[in-house]
C-alpha cells in the first residue's frame, strides 16, 4: 500500500467552503481504482503537555482558532502508480478551489506501510 497524509492551513472564513470541497474531493477518489481508503480530518483538539500525555489524560478540546484551520488528509492507495494516476485528474479538477481556502501550500508527506 502507499500512503499520502497532506496536512492542509485553512482560512478560518473558509472552512465551510473547504470542507465541502473535501466531501467532493473524498467522493471523487473514492469512484478511482485502486483508492483503498480517503479521510479528511480537522484539528479539534491538542495535548495539554508531554507530562500529560505520560499521565494518560485526555487531550484538550480547542476552544478557538486563531488565524488558521488546519485539516489532514489521509490516502490510501494500492501502489506508487495509482497514486500517480490520480494526481493529475484531482489537481486538474480541484486545485484552482483549493488554493481560494489555502493560507500556505499544503505539506505533502508520501510513503509505503511499514506494518
Amino acid at each position: 500500500m502507499f500512503n499520502e497524509i497532506c496536512i492542509y492551513e485553512a482560512r478560518i472564513d473558509k472552512q465551510n467552503e473547504i470542507e465541502e470541497l473535501m466531501r467532493e474531493v473524498a467522493e471523487f477518489y473514492r469512484s478511482q481504482p485502486g483508492v483503498i481508503d480517503v479521510r479528511y480530518i480537522k484539528r479539534t483538539h491538542r495535548q495539554k503537555d508531554f507530562n500529560a500525555v505520560k499521565a494518560g489524560e485526555p487531550p484538550i478540546r480547542l476552544t478557538r482558532q486563531v488565524g488558521k484551520v488546519t485539516y489532514m488528509l489521509c490516502l490510501v492507495v494500492e501502489d506508487e502508480e495509482t497514486h500517480g494516476r490520480l494526481a493529475k485528474p484531482g489537481l486538474e479538477k480541484f486545485y484552482k478551489r483549493w488554493t481560494r481556502c489555502l493560507t500556505t501550500m499544503p505539506k505533502i508527506l508520501l510513503g509505503e506501510n511499514i506494518v
